[in-house]
């Protein structure tokens, strides 16, 4: 197995490490040893003023009037140290590229990338958002966004990769490894930042367990892949403020974790306290010093805060700051947005739209049998890129789904476009069409920064334009845009076909039509769960001050109450079909130090190529503590011709198995039996299994 394929199937706890090859070295091209020289070199020369400077925003006049006015300058800015060769923190948003008025290139949402389900795919990505982060000028992009899921109607969820924490980390780590090759990446928002429109004030009560199995395992695998930074979150968690947080950010993140980057403060009004933030290591606060800068120099001269805290903090700032201390000037400006990143971001829209529906054929349109093809959607002729919140990307040019159909039907095709605005115009486009096309969804107006889903319906006149044009070509074929689960009850069963496009970026639309006529086959899978309705799920509550997580949502919820969903985690559909057999272990039985490893034959029984997304789950058989049916511990694709058959070996170790006793404060391993799924879905129908024992040393 080549390298790629093993970072993509190995447990949580080895894939950072095999993208390192177990260690990092700084872009600089400095050695640590000689980065920690320097940083103990420069601080004991800094002044207190000096070190207060490093660790507080400064948003300048000028740099907001050329970023709003004249489309550059930075979201976040610490000034450089010309007296002691410290350079400037400039920093830009992220994570679908580089924002706001830039003209870089627009990725698909992180939602859309997440059902590629492929770490590769996401370090290239990363290293092309890095590169046009460091051509513009600045050298830290705020993402990856690895928040949790933990319910569709989270309007940040296109922000976000999925539901699974193991999937979240292995995705995010991936991002990160790609950035820094060329800027710091700062994973965010740490931590338990799943609602939006109560995010500045709600205080999210969780127990240990349920933190450190759901809502954390993903800022770990970031911090071993190296992230320069992290990013606390607005909410409270337990009682105290994130950037208030010494359990979070010393005791874990620092800590445990060994982290040695530095934590920056959400943008504005995530910091309430100077010294709590100080104490509990909070190294910048962000955009402005409202409880840093004087505030925290009269602390520190008071007593208030020791400046011990204040070296440790510059440390860590300095640290990053040396190991990404490059020169700008070997970044080519003119290589923003250029043919290859924007080839880069079809491929991505390509691979992470997920076929959720093809009924007697319908996809692919054949463009030598199929004469006319009615679009009809007012999506359909707009570049629906997603949130205009801090994940704001301006491209140079969109492609919108209508564009890109008409582009690839070329002159063999006929394409009528109707708004469908007027159903019976809608109607009778639809009924002399050998296919119909909606375009149907969402926009930044009903989901983004600050703004959760009210319902997961799409809007009643979407609703009706699909029944509508339906009942007149029974090859319709339905295209969804939007950054999390939609339900469609009311007429899944009224169409052959509907394909998952997200928000998908710059080239969303030629990829959307490379799909629909075959050129390229979907590969996509679902990484959350698709309810049939909100009747299936907890409360979404983003009204309250005080709101508590229990251990359960996604398809662990879905599986502990037995619950049907319209559309399974890890769920996507091909224009082939995969054959799965000879699951096997290379052994029944390994110690706490052991490991296990796990093979199965995939062979592609279609007459078309294709790409496959195997995962691999892991249940528990008689544990003395709650535990779900199954969690995901690793995945990987295969490239399949027809009729060939390839291997896919993944690595387990016992130490991935854990869970936290909370009693003793500790990871343990249970001595019971396990129990081994692999298969194209979370779907316990779709999965081959088998058992193995941990016991013992």
């Amino acid at each position: 197995m080549n390298r790629r394929n093993f970072l993509r199937t190995i447990g949580a706890g080895a894939v950072v490490l095999a993208m390192f090859g177990g260690s990092v070295t700084a872009i600089s091209g400095q050695s640590d040893a000689e980065i920690e020289k320097r940083v103990e070199d420069v601080l004991s020369r800094m002044t207190l003023d000096e070190k207060i400077e490093q660790m507080s925003g400064n948003i300048l006049r000028d740099i907001v009037q050329g970023f709003f006015a004249k489309g550059h300058g930075y979201t976040g800015f610490t000034p450089a140290n010309k007296r002691l060769g410290i350079p400037a923190l400039k920093c830009l948003d992220g994570p679908r590229g580089v924002g706001f008025f830039y003209k870089t290139t627009c990725f698909p949402v992180s939602a859309a990338r997440g059902s590629t389900w492929d770490a590769e795919l996401e370090e290239r990505v990363g290293a092309v958002m890095g590169y046009e982060t460091r051509a513009v000028g600045a050298n830290m992009l705020l993402c990856p966004c690895i928040n949790v899921v933990r319910h569709p109607s989270m309007g940040r969820a296109q922000e976000s990769y999925g539901e699974d924490p193991y999937h979240l980390g292995v995705m995010g780590a991936g991002l990160v490894v790609g950035l820094q090759k060329h800027v710091m990446a700062c994973p965010k928002h740490y931590a338990v930042n799943n609602i939006e429109e109560s995010r500045m004030f709600v205080d999210v009560r969780v127990d240990e367990r349920t933190l450190r199995e759901i809502y954390l395992p993903h800022f770990k695998m970031c911090v071993e892949a190296g992230a320069a930074s992290i990013m606390s979150a607005y909410n409270d968690v337990n009682g105290y403020l994130c950037g208030h947080n010494t359990h979070l950010l010393r005791d874990i993140l620092k800590g445990e974790w060994n982290f040695d980057g530095f934590v920056v403060s959400d943008w504005v009004n995530a910091v309430e306290d100077t010294i709590e933030a100080a104490d509990a290591g909070l190294d910048i606060e962000m955009p402005r010093p409202e409880y840093y800068g004087k505030h925290l120099k009269k602390a520190v001269l008071d007593g208030r805060v020791s400046e011990e805290v204040i070296d440790e903090a510059v440390t860590r700032i300095l640290r990053q700051k040396f190991k990404f201390d490059i020169r700008e000037a070997g970044y080519d400006r003119n290589k923003v947005a250029c043919r290859e990143h924007t080839a880069l971001a079809r491929e991505v829209a390509q691979k992470g739209i997920v076929l959720l529906k093809n009924s007697n054929s319908a996809l692919p349109l054949d463009r030598t049998k199929v004469r006319t093809i009615a679009v009809v959607g007012e999506l359909a002729d707009k570049a629906n890129i997603g949130d205009l919140g801090s994940s704001k990307v301006t491209p140079p040019y969109a492609v919108a789904p209508l564009e890109g159909i008409r582009d690839r039907a070329g002159g063999l095709v006929e394409v009528v476009y109707d708004v469908g605005r007027n159903l019976s115009a809608a109607r009778r486009i639809a009924s002399q069409a050998d296919a119909v096309i909606v375009v149907a969804g969402l926009t930044w107006k009903d989901e983004g920064e600050g703004n959760d889903r009210e319902n997961l319906n799409l809007h009643k006149e979407d609703e009706r334009l699909i029944k509508a044009v339906a009942e007149e070509n029974e090859r319709c074929i339905v295209i969804l845009e939007g950054g999390a689960a939609i339900t469609m009850e009311s007429w899944k069963d009224k169409v052959p076909a509907i394909l998952m496009a997200w928000y998908s970026g710059m080239e969303g639309g030629n990829a959307i039509a490379d799909v629909l006529f075959g050129d390229v086959n979907p590969s996509g899978k679902l990484a959350i769960v698709f309810p049939k309705s909100l009747d299936q799920l907890f409360e979404h509550d983003n009204k309250s001050k005080t709101v508590e997580y229990d251990y359960y949502h996604g398809y662990r919820y879905f599986d502990k109450k037995g619950l049907e969903p319209a559309f399974h985690f890890g769920f996507g559909l091909s224009y082939t079909e995969y054959k799965y057999e000879n699951l096997r272990l290379d052994k029944k039985k390994t110690g706490k130090s052991g490991k296990i490893q796990v093979k199965v034959d995939v062979t592609n029984i279609g007459r078309v190529s294709g790409e496959e997304i195997v995962q691999l789950y892991i249940g528990y058989k008689g544990s003395r503590v709650d535990r779900p049916v199954k969690d995901l511990k690793g995945f990987g694709k295969l490239a399949l011709e027809p009729g060939q058959t390839r291997t896919l070996t993944f690595e387990l170790k016992p130490g991935d198995l854990a869970y936290y006793n909370i009693d003793k404060g500790a990871w343990e391993i249970e001595d019971i039996e396990y129990v081994v799924y692999v298969g194209p879905s979370s779907r316990q129908d779709d999965l081959l299994s088998d058992t193995f024992k941990v016991s013992g040393l």
